[in-house]
């Protein structure tokens, strides 16, 4: 894997927009701004009580509900939305889409993992980003950097960015462009 600085981070533009309306892509958001002051209480991080858990703050919320609020006015058509279990990915997904998300334990943090148990997240990620999607919707995923850096060497920051993939089936899939927060406002004035 390359360090993260090697990677070829592509900013999203009009054109990539424009592919986000058209579907079959696939969106991959990084939870929003969290309070580092309270890290994850590892190795006793309850997944059902999120005061063990690094928590989302008032900014990754409303960072989240942007992101959410400028997919809907671009008219960027979000089909299946896969969370991660932890409290931080819930909330972001909870602030930004006004429809059912499904949690999948194969997106979990990775950080605190070892190797092998990091086989199944990475097998997870691997297949969400690769399997084909429905033309005319996008499959949002909400999840955490550590993930996309062991199945690609690209840290994506700052939290609350969302990553843009075309999913290429048995070729595995193809990264396309990222968003930060702040451009949003641009993309979608």
């Amino acid at each position: 894997m390359a360090d993260e600085s090697d990677f070829p981070v592509r900013l999203a533009d009009a054109e990539v927009l424009q592919k986000m309306q058209a579907g079959g892509l696939v969106i991959y958001m990084r939870h929003g701004p969290t309070d580092t002051t309270q890290p994850d209480q590892v190795p006793e991080v309850d997944l059902e009580d999120c005061s063990t858990q690094r928590p989302l703050t008032s900014e990754g919320v409303e960072i989240a509900r942007q992101a959410g609020q400028a997919m809907r006015a671009a008219n960027i058509p979000i089909g299946k939305i896969l969370v991660s279990p932890m409290c931080r990915t819930r909330e972001s997904a909870e602030a930004a889409f006004d429809q059912p998300y499904t949690v999948d334990k194969g997106l979990m943090y990775t950080a605190h993992m070892t190797s092998n148990q990091k086989g199944f997240a990475l097998e997870t990620i691997n297949r969400l980003l690769s399997a084909p999607v429905e033309a005319g919707t996008n499959r949002m995923l909400v999840g955490h950097a550590p993930n996309i850096m062991d199945a690609m060497g690209y840290f994506p920051t700052p939290e609350g960015a969302v990553l843009i993939f075309r999913p290429r089936g048995s070729e595995g899939y193809e990264y396309i462009a990222t968003i930060t927060p702040e451009l949003w406002s641009e993309l979608v004035p």
